[in-house]
């Protein structure tokens, strides 16, 4: 894993004791894009010192055991591990007494990875189609890009998204996929990110669901319905009907108890009748 140490094994088959001043212990990898050529990572000579010799890569970061190599094992141990380690290494031991004869070689795969970040969705943007968007970052090696649909688990077509994957600082994997579908009244999208090396697949939990047309977007009737009044409507209908019935049976009850009167004109005021009050 990217930024751990590794111990490459390179094991002499028969457990011997041997002396260090009489061995040559050499690791190496290839140069890509150099023919043959190969580079050094660090080896043991009696009275020499390979620091100036070995490749500034691996510069203070791989290193032999004395007290192993006594003891036949001639293992590299690598700290700090970076995407650019991902290399084949060899191992190369020779005895001096015996006219530089090699005794040992042992070629080691080293495989790195990096897990990438939970990706993200975003979106859908307002577009004649539907645009949802996901990254994931510091990743190796270089990932599978799928989109899920989540109402069944199926896996979208290819050709309905776009990937872009890029290396940034460290070395490692960015990935940005942008996916476009026509608009549907449901929408249930996730996208899956896969590590084969690890045997890893990551995938997005946010959950996208939408309803609509193509004019207008809205969010889904809870029972279901699609025709018919809008509820807030049929509540206020509701209320009128129930002032209106209660009005008429207040009006019917007037009329049943109250007997009716004859209207008989205008009334003159008696006088003496207010004089009569105030003697």
């Amino acid at each position: 894993m990217v930024g751990s140490d590794v111990r490459l094994r390179c094991i002499h088959p028969e457990e011997n004791s041997f002396d260090l001043n009489d061995l040559y212990v050499y690791w190496q990898i290839s140069m890509a894009g150099k023919g043959n050529a190969d580079s050094v990572v660090t080896y043991y000579l009696s009275g020499n010192d390979s620091t100036n010799h070995s490749d500034n890569h691996y510069k203070d970061r791989a290193q032999l055991s004395l007290d192993s190599m006594k003891r036949g094992d001639f293992s590299l141990h690598l700290r700090n591990i970076t995407p650019q380690d991902e290399q084949k290494f060899v191992c190369l031991v020779f005895q001096i007494s015996l006219q530089l004869k090699k005794i040992l070689e042992v070629t080691v795969t080293l495989h790195v990875a990096a897990n990438y970040s939970m990706p993200v969705v975003s979106g859908p943007s307002q577009d004649e189609e539907l645009t949802f968007t996901c990254t994931s970052t510091n990743g190796y090696p270089r990932p599978n890009v799928y989109w899920i649909n989540k109402t069944d688990n199926s896996v979208l077509d290819d050709a309905l998204h776009n990937s872009t994957v890029s290396l940034n600082a460290r070395g490692l994997y960015d990935v940005v996929s942008v996916l476009r579908i026509g608009r549907a009244r449901r929408v249930n999208v996730g996208c899956c990110i896969e590590n084969v090396l690890l045997h890893q697949n990551l995938t997005s939990g946010q959950t996208e669901t939408f309803t609509g047309t193509k004019d207008s977007i809205t969010e889904d009737p809870i029972d279901g319905s699609h025709g018919g009044e809008p509820r807030p409507v049929l509540s206020v209908l509701v209320v009128l009907a129930v002032i209106v019935a209660l009005a008429l049976a207040i009006g019917w009850l007037c009329r049943s108890r109250c007997p009716p009167r004859s209207y008989t004109g205008a009334q003159v005021a008696r006088p003496e009748l207010a004089l009569t009050e105030h003697v």
